[in-house]
């Protein structure tokens, strides 16, 4: 045994089990050979078909075959030319000298067909069967009437065609059955097969969704049969490690000739392999009994009136079918019992010692665990030295933790069906309901299962990459929310925000979901996040981000919690109907009707100070870099983190930008005074106080604005924060000197305590590989843990990049910059953007930091004249647009400025600008193909001639806005490969694009296309 297993078991890689690569080979099509009045005898008036039909159904499984007949083996032949078949059966009736014939025949054409044959007369056959050469028939059975046999012929052949991959490769259990009497095994085999089909029935609440429960159905145990001594061990040795037990006769031939003690020979070779192995000796000569159990095998006696009684009682309890039973060999009786593993592992935890080693010693956990199809724990088990541990509790503890790390990985890329009696804190994800689970529902959904397909959840070391706990409430409820208390209606007439939201809080959610989001909050103590997924939010066209409600819930006593996330829910809801959701639906040609609702109830990144909660880092970041910095590149990426809640981030705040290839030269960083300037001031928590939560259409509404210097009585600067230290004009890491406590998360990016660059790299590598597009992820993490615990980073969301890269456009070397209006070296977009007459534009001389709101407003309603008039504009003014500071630019919603199809960023002297990148108003920005320039023409980065706008004659003029409309058509030029743009004056054009043919020529379509 490996002993790093011991220590490692949080990190340690549990092999998946590809049930979907089981049972790879199925019989589809029989072909029964017989005459026609065997055949009718068979079908009992057509009646066959369905009663192998009902006998699939009934046990829960797929694919049962269809039957066709043949009455001779000339016409055997000739269907099998014209037919699939997988299977033949023919009859071998005492009388019918020509049945052995036949199937000789079809196996020289068709040698890799099964046949097998079925006999009323299994006695006097066996004479028969000893003198003929039998070769070309693979199974003989004795027919007593009953259709359960067709079923075990059919899984016999499968599982014999299946047996090499499914069991060596893949670790499928197996049952091996040594007897050659036709008459016993022909009743054995569909008796064993019962019982593993009904327990594997029961397997399937192992399932964690319907489709996990059919797969499983693929994992059950196998049959193998031999009928000599020699094909019994053959067998004995290629599958011994996967097989549950031995059922042996006593009486077969070995070495060409009957022996009498061939069972016990078998018995002795397995005992030398396996002291505890499980054999069962099956006899019609009562006297083997003593010897067996001398041997340590279980005994029975073939003419026993309940054989079939006592066969399946030995299966369930010794190859470990039923429900474990804790045996206490001192107390001498059943102390628990556990039909799951969830009871397991409750077992576990309050079984004696005695018991717990009884057991352990014996293989009978990893046995009970393969029986079930729980593969990849049972194997983990099954190679554990007992005698390596130093105790018997930290076997226990080995054992709980085993069981829990394996609940986790197990439902890892995986949705789990949530079910409220079965819901546990070890499903990571699960949806409630039948519906769909909307766009950032399925993003989530995509990196559970991307993490794991690539093996990236215990990558790094002391390091937990992971999405957070998630459940999803599935559209269906919105659905049936919406029908049942008749909104639609109002909601797309209603124009008043809070109405609307006050209408939906009145009205219950479904009592059958509110029962659901009540047990999963009894599973948690962490602030639980209530977010929106729409079904066209975060979509490969139309990215929605950040149109809908986000809300965060503290955590609370139960009543009180389920209270406020009901509310968030409904809230969320109504926000999909609130006005500026339904401007961007008319944007982009949707209606209210289109788009529906699922609602993510996610656990919050975290941890607790004071009566705030936060994350130590949060995060955004792109696999692509619009505005490269020296030796930075755009397929690089680029990424903007902060201290607290992600709101500043997306709001457009002030957080720390650096390249994740290059985490070691961040511009802001460069002198101290930029670090003190240009970095963070302040940050967001969660209030902790239930009370602070209210209905309410502001999402942070409960979300405290927190300073660095408030936040270090939290302790928690020491992860991300450096000292400037103002006697020597020097930053200093850590926060152990007296200074101004400075954002730098140089512990993180310079010193590497923390592996947020590599992760980063490795994610936006391969997020663009998956989504086949350029992305944007979010992210939190959380360095605050417990001695001994990994850290965590939680992986939030995933959505594509749209970019507004179109047919490419060049701007001539020799630009005459003085023909221009506007000259950016900062764009993002591409292409030559037309029908533009119109330029907004804010007067720098009434401008004032204090009044950006206002400025907000004017824009709002100049806005909606284009809107109105279906027409573009462009847009320029200081600051960044959208940001939810109004100190550092103005503070509208996309819905403010949809027109606009050009938005110009421009510094003013005592107002300097960088490129904003990270908020959810950009990514919209980018989204639209709206074309993006930063320009600071105090510091000659840019050109901007606001002489020539004022000697326009404006359209409409106030305090801080003018409106100019052109005659002719602006040319606005954004050469996306440079990032440069420019707005010429009005009548000056450059004609066609000078983009040559060459370059084109990966645009054109095939030849032959068209």
């Amino acid at each position: 045994m490996n002993k790093n297993i011991l220590t490692d078991l949080k990190t340690y890689a549990f092999k998946e089990v590809t049930f979907d690569k089981l049972m790879q080979n199925r019989i589809n099509k029989v072909l029964i050979v017989c005459s026609n009045y065997d055949f009718y005898m068979l079908e009992e008036d057509g009646r066959i078909e369905e009663r192998i039909f009902n006998e699939y159904t009934s046990l829960n499984l797929r694919h049962p075959p269809s039957f066709i007949h043949a009455n001779s083996a000339k016409r055997a032949i000739k269907m099998m030319e014209f037919h699939q078949i997988d299977i033949v059966i023919t009859w071998l009736d005492i009388g019918n000298y020509n049945a052995f014939e036949t199937s000789k025949k079809i196996k020289e054409i068709f040698p890799n067909v099964p046949i097998a044959a079925l006999s009323h007369h299994s006695s006097i056959l066996r004479s028969k069967l000893e003198k003929e050469n039998t070769d070309s028939i693979d199974f003989i059975f004795h027919w007593n009437g009953n259709a359960d046999i067709f079923l075990a012929i059919i899984k016999l052949t499968e599982d014999r065609m299946n047996a090499k991959v499914d069991i060596n490769e893949i670790g499928v259990k197996a049952i091996l059955l040594v007897e050659d009497s036709l008459k016993f095994y022909s009743r054995y085999i569909p008796l064993i097969y019962k019982v593993i089909l009904k327990q594997t029935q029961g397997l399937m609440s192992e399932g964690l969704n319907e489709h996990r429960k059919m797969l499983i159905m693929r994992g059950r145990p196998k049959i193998l049969l031999a009928t000599t001594y020699e094909e019994g061990i053959s067998l004995f040795d290629t599958y011994k490690n996967n097989l549950l037990g031995v059922i042996s006769d006593v009486n077969y031939y070995k070495d060409g000739v009957r022996n009498k003690e061939a069972g016990f020979l078998f018995l002795n070779y397995v005992r030398n392999y396996k002291r505890y192995f499980p054999f069962l000796m099956q006899s019609s000569n009562a006297s083997n009994e003593k010897r067996t159990l001398d041997l340590k095998g279980k005994f029975l006696y073939k003419h026993s009136e309940t054989l079939g009684v006592d066969i399946k009682n030995y299966i369930i309890k010794y190859f470990a079918f039923g429900d474990f039973e804790f045996w206490d060999p001192t107390q001498m009786e059943v102390i628990a019992t556990a039909k799951d593993l969830s009871e397991f592992q409750k077992a576990i935890k309050i079984v004696s010692e005695d018991c717990l080693m009884y057991h352990a010693t014996r293989s009978e956990f990893s046995k009970w665990l393969k029986s079930r199809a729980l593969f990849p724990l049972a194997d983990l088990l099954s190679v554990i030295e007992y005698d390596e541990f130093e105790n018997n509790d930290q076997i226990r503890d080995f054992l709980i933790n085993a069981i829990k790390a394996y609940r986790v990985y197990r439902s890892r890329g995986v949705i789990v069906k949530f079910n409220k009696n079965k819901y546990d804190e070890f499903v990571v994800y699960a949806r409630i309901g039948e519906g769909n689970l909307g766009g950032k529902g399925r993003g989530l959904a995509f990196i559970d299962s991307f993490l794991k397909r690539n093996n990236l959840y215990n990558k790094y070391e002391n390091v937990t990459i992971t999405i957070p706990r998630t459940v999803v409430i599935s559209t269906e409820v919105f659905d049936q929310f919406i029908e049942t208390h008749k909104l639609i209606k109002f909601a797309a007439d209603c124009t008043d925000d809070e109405k609307i939201l006050q209408e939906f809080i009145s009205k219950d959610l479904p009592a059958w979901a509110l029962e659901d989001i009540k047990a999963f909050l009894k599973t948690t103590k962490c602030p639980i996040a209530v977010r929106s997924s729409s079904m066209l939010e975060d979509s490969n066209y139309q990215p929605f981000a950040g149109v809908f409600a986000t809300y965060m819930i503290p955590d609370s006593e139960i009543n009180k919690k389920v209270e406020m996330v009901s509310n968030a829910v409904k809230s969320v809801i109504a926000s999909a109907f609130f006005e500026s959701s339904k401007s961007y639906l008319k944007a982009i040609s949707h209606t209210i009707e289109e788009d529906k609702m699922a609602v993510i109830l996610q656990e919050v990144v975290g941890k607790q100070y004071q009566d705030v909660y936060y994350p130590n880092i949060s995060g955004v970041a792109r696999s692509i870099n619009f505005y490269p910095i020296g030796d930075e590149k755009a397929s690089e990426g680029i990424a903007n983190i902060a201290l607290g809640l992600g709101e500043i981030i997306v709001g457009g705040g002030q957080t720390l930008r650096f390249s994740p290839y290059y985490p070691k030269k961040v511009l802001q960083l460069s002198t101290p005074g930029s670090a003190q300037r240009d970095t963070q001031q302040y940050f967001y928590g969660l209030n902790l106080d239930p009370d602070s939560y209210k209905v309410s259409t502001c999402e942070a509404i409960n979300k405290k604005k927190i300073t660095i210097r408030q936040a270090e009585k939290h302790g928690s600067l020491k992860f991300v924060a450096s000292t400037y230290d103002l006697q020597n004009n020097t930053i200093r890491p850590g926060v152990m000197h007296d200074g101004i406590r400075v954002i730098t998360f140089d512990h993180v990016l310079k010193y590497n305590t923390f592996p947020l660059p590599q992760i980063l790299q490795e994610l936006l590598r391969v997020g663009q590989r998956e989504m086949r597009s350029p992305i944007e992820i979010e992210f939190a993490v959380k360095l605050d843990v417990s001695t001994g615990k990994p850290k965590e980073f939680s992986f939030l969301q995933i959505r594509p990049i749209i970019e507004s890269m179109e047919t490419g456009c060049k701007l001539p070397e020799s630009l005459n910059i003085s023909e221009t209006i506007i000259y950016s070296e900062s764009a993002l977009g591409n292409g030559k953007y037309q029908n533009i007459f119109d330029i907004v534009y804010v007067k720098p001389e009434t401008f004032n930091s204090a009044n950006t709101r206002e400025i907000a407003n004017a824009v709002e309603e100049m806005n909606k004249k284009f809107v109105k008039l279906d027409k573009p504009y462009i847009l320029v003014g200081p600051g960044r647009w959208g940001s939810s500071d109004p100190w550092l630019g103005i503070p509208v919603l996309w819905s403010q400025i949809s027109a606009a199809k050009i938005i110009v960023e421009s510094g003013l002297n005592n107002f300097r600008i960088d490129p904003s990148q990270g908020t959810h108003f950009f990514q919209n920005l980018t989204s639209f193909k709206v074309g993006y320039l930063t320009i600071n023409p105090f510091i000659k980065d840019g050109f901007y001639d606001l002489d020539y706008l004022n000697q326009q004659e404006a359209v409409f003029e106030d305090t801080y806005l003018r409106h100019i409309s052109f005659k002719n058509e602006l040319t606005v030029i954004i050469d996306g490969e440079n990032n440069k743009a420019a707005i010429f004056k009005e009548g000056i054009s450059l004609g066609k694009s000078n983009l040559n043919l060459e370059d084109s020529l990966d645009e054109l379509p095939p030849e032959g296309f068209i």
